[in-house]
């Protein structure tokens, strides 16, 4: 069990913090301004404390921390203990892909640009991540006949130098053929330059002199160098179009994007230097604790900056909301480049825009990794069989129901119920329900009427011929409750009623701190975060509430546009619409003059009229067709 450090011994200072486990691991590690302040947080009443927070608290049994000397040291004391222990209940990384860089061996005596993966070396100049590997690759090619640097390995290098011939490269003129003393030191270490400072977005000076070259040549009327050069200027423009240009030409900006829900986020960065996009990467991340969007984004600028990024540190960085301490992640990016680096939101324009794009981004990355996830076969098995062992049920549960409701302030009551079978959505087998005895906003009544109907509808269908069953026939392997004991309850109470308690599984998912109750236990089951069932249970609990919520605005737009509109002579379905679209709205239409309504060329005169006194009941009798009226 943890015991709180004697009172005066933890420092009131900067630093960072670890708890460690009965055996010794480091299972989480924080920073904080004041360690005092920070710690004493953790050592309360642990009802208080977050559903995750609390759990952790309960597994450490002690706890050691490290002063420093200010609060910058303290968040780079705090990322390498993260990246030496890698504890349980830290944030980290779900995803481990490789994405590619092109790399410039600037240490080798004869300097060589390739496509590389993996950990980085010393020695070596990093340019990208880029999202595809065949488009860097492409991007080189396309370089080579203006920045003709040798790509072949260094055996391949020494074999044609003992040989004194040159390879095919240097005979299409994508080498300069240093192997064979083609090129001197000075004009390939000009190339060298040349080449970093394309990369690094300079791309103008490049353009500028291969343009001049050009003419020069034509006005010497040296046309077959110039046509050379001009294939050369070609490929250069063409790389430069894979640069996407998104801001001002001395714009270094780094914008991130994220996506989340409560157990993971999705983060995309587009790294832009002088204007143009250099760069992209995306990276999935477990957010183990409970974190709010601006300590997610917080736990991202530590996983982006944590080790120089391979285009080095921007003048500023744009998020989606600013982290907590943000002048703490500003004097460290800060400290890192040299000069001063700002965070900020961006409000509107084309920063707006941009960042906008990349949370796009990092929502589709988000939704890819559920698609795959959900798709994949043995994942599917792997989540139905660590269901059935969490929850202690007697089979895998091959047929899920999962039950929502939504309302607004008590109006249009709706349920919903998602099906999956084998672990994948089955959209044929949901069912809608529009709730007919809930008075006001009752979320247990409501639960208990849908239940109610659904599993009555049960017991008449399995009395009946196989061949005369109907859409409530089979029973499922979990009823799947959103919500916590109070939704349980509802759930147990209405299967006891029933005499199907013995029959049907049932839980209950929590959505705030992704709880999963069991009849009979005060306190949640422990479903591993990050396991395939929680994954599982998730999705079946995201997608009944989007069905719900998707019925409940059905209902809400078809009685918004009815109440008034509908019934209304002349007026039929196709007109009714055009109308709501062309003044914006019911309450537009209602508000509409006569005038405004006659002036309509697809609607007739007369309906016009009709529509107007109908919407103005309390104008009856006034006579408003004007002369010649009849």
């Amino acid at each position: 069990m943890l015991e709180r450090p004697p009172a005066g011994t933890i420092p009131d200072a900067p630093g960072s913090y670890q708890f460690l486990d009965a055996a010794g691991r480091v299972i989480y590690v924080g920073k904080a301004r004041s360690l005092r302040q920070r710690l004493s947080n953790y050592f309360q009443n642990p009802a208080n404390l977050p559903s995750r927070t609390a759990q952790m608290v309960a597994t450490a049994t002690a706890v050691e921390w490290i002063q420093v000397n200010n609060e910058v040291e303290a968040l780079m004391l705090e990322y390498s203990l993260i990246k030496e222990h890698r504890p349980r209940f830290n944030v980290r990384l779900v995803d481990d892909k490789s994405y590619p860089y092109l790399a410039l061996t600037v240490s080798d005596e004869w300097p060589r640009p390739m496509v590389v993966r993996g950990r980085r070396r010393k020695g070596t100049r990093y340019f990208g991540p880029y999202a595809h590997a065949y488009a860097i690759r492409e991007t080189l090619d396309e370089l080579l006949r203006t920045f003709p640097l040798r790509t072949c390995s260094d055996a391949k290098f020494r074999r044609h130098e003992l040989q004194g011939r040159p390879c095919l490269l240097f005979h299409i003129e994508k080498c300069s053929g240093p192997c064979v003393g083609e090129v001197d030191r000075a004009t390939y270490d000009g190339l060298v330059r040349d080449l970093t400072a394309f990369l690094e977005g300079d791309t103008e000076p490049v353009v500028r002199e291969l343009r001049a070259q050009m003419a020069s040549a034509a006005e010497s009327l040296d046309f077959e160098a110039a046509a050379r050069i001009r294939d050369r200027l070609a490929s250069v423009e063409r790389a430069v179009e894979r640069q996407q240009m998104v801001g001002e030409r001395d714009e270094d900006v780094d914008v991130v994007g994220v996506h989340e829900d409560p157990l993971e986020a999705s983060a995309q960065v587009f790294f832009v230097r002088r204007g143009r996009v250099v760069g992209r990467l995306g990276f999935l991340l477990d957010k183990v604790m409970d974190l709010s969007p601006a300590q997610t984004v917080g736990a991202v600028l530590e996983q982006l900056y944590g080790e120089e990024p391979a285009v080095g540190y921007p003048r500023h960085v744009l998020v989606p909301v600013l982290p907590d301490d943000v002048d703490l992640y500003e004097g460290f990016l800060s400290e890192r480049r040299g000069s001063r680096v700002r965070i900020r939101v961006p409000q509107r324009g084309p920063k707006r825009e941009l960042a906008a794009t990349v949370e796009r981004n990092a929502a589709e990355a988000f939704t890819r990794h559920r698609l795959k996830r959900g798709s994949d076969h043995n994942s599917r098995a792997r989540a139905l069989n660590e269901l059935q062992e969490s929850l202690s049920l007697p089979e895998a549960p091959l047929r899920i129901e999962c039950y929502d409701m939504s309302h607004l302030q008590g109006s249009d009551y709706v349920g919903s119920m998602v099906v999956l079978e084998d672990g994948l959505p089955r959209p044929s087998e949901y069912r809608r329900f529009r709730l007919r005895g809930v008075d006001g906003n009752d979320d247990f009544a409501a639960m208990e009427e849908v239940l109610t109907r659904r599993f009555s509808n049960y017991l008449e269908e399995r009395e009946r011929p196989p061949a005369d069953r109907g859409r409530f026939a089979y029973p499922p392997q979990l009823l799947l409750v959103d919500g916590g004991r109070g939704q349980l309850g509802v759930a147990v109470r209405v299967l006891d009623a029933l005499g199907l308690r013995d029959e049907i599984p049932v839980a209950a998912l929590a959505k705030q701190f992704e709880e999963v109750y069991v009849p009979g236990r005060p306190v949640p089951v422990e479903v591993r975060r990050g396991s395939e069932a929680l994954f599982l249970l998730q999705r079946i609990r995201d997608e009944s509430h989007r069905f719900a919520v998707s019925y409940h605005r059905t209902l809400r737009d078809r009685r918004a546009t009815t109440s008034v509109l509908d019934g209304i002579p002349g007026l039929g379905p196709k007109r009714r619409t055009r109308l709501v679209e062309h003044f914006g709205g019911v309450r537009a239409v209602q508000r509409a003059p006569l005038e405004a309504l006659l002036e309509l060329p697809w609607l007739p005169d007369e309906v016009a009229r009709t529509v107007h006194d109908a919407l103005h009941p309390l104008d009856g009798g006034r006579d408003d067709r004007g002369p010649g009226g009849g």
